[in-house]
């Protein structure tokens, strides 16, 4: 393994170990991707979404930013372009480019010369691009494109990562909530079948009977119960907490 690949591996390690959301770990790989490449670089990175439409997930700085923006204005750019056909593309010098030239003029117009878009792939889908933009034409020669394509080949498996980190989260998060509901209204039941004198089955019944008629949620109604009988609203353990 080269150095260049172990330095880019061991960059993206510290991106997933170090940040502590998925926002943040997309900014730094945007951060890292400039370093990787070449000197005095801004990058914006484009993400697709199904059934939306794509969207910048991260800019290094105000100047990507912008540029990325009129490619969304206008649907079209290099950016977009790698993101839906899955290739690369490279705009040498964007004063003698005419492809997109609503994007050449308004990346000129803030001080970009040149850029080189790069897919993300992963599952051999093209699922985001990363946008690397120069202040000077010329900036992405043979080097600079290999250490690009191979960054993004990098990046693309950790960016498979950090999504299934987030949406294993995301799992936790609504375990931890259905749990705390469950626990909430237990304690309902519990007030009920003590006042009704009543077993389980039916104190759940009652319960929901009086939440479809008074169209207050389940839990709402049963942590309304438990204030009133205990004289303050309920604050049910989390399981996932020692103790």
């Amino acid at each position: 393994m080269s150095n260049e690949m172990t330095s880019d591996l061991i960059g993206l390690q510290n991106a997933l170990l170090n940040t502590t959301n998925v926002d943040q770990f997309l900014h730094e790989l945007a951060v890292l991707a400039t370093r990787v490449v070449t000197d005095g670089l801004c990058c914006g990175m484009t993400l697709g979404q199904r059934g939306r439409l794509p969207a910048t997930a991260a800019c290094t700085d105000p100047l990507a930013a912008r540029a990325d923006d009129v490619q969304f204005q206008t649907g079209d750019g290099p950016s977009l372009y790698a993101l839906r056909r899955g290739e690369r593309v490279h705009i040498p010098d964007l004063t003698r480019h005419d492809r997109w030239a609503r994007f050449c003029r308004h990346a000129v117009s803030v001080g970009i010369r040149s850029c080189l878009a790069v897919p993300l792939i992963t599952d051999g889908e093209p699922v985001g691009a990363l946008a690397l933009y120069a202040r000077r034409p010329f900036a992405f020669g043979p080097d600079e494109s290999r250490r690009a394509d191979r960054f993004a080949r990098h990046a693309s498996g950790a960016l498979t990562l950090a999504r299934r980190m987030a949406n294993c989260e995301d799992l936790n998060d609504q375990l931890r909530s259905s749990i705390a509901s469950r626990a909430v209204i237990d304690q309902a039941l519990g007030v009920i079948m003590a006042t009704e004198h009543c077993p389980q089955e039916k104190a759940f019944a009652l319960l929901r009977t009086v939440s479809q008629n008074t169209n207050v949620k389940l839990r709402d109604l049963a942590a309304t119960i438990v204030t009133s009988a205990s004289g303050e609203p309920p604050r049910p353990a989390s399981p996932f907490e020692e103790g």
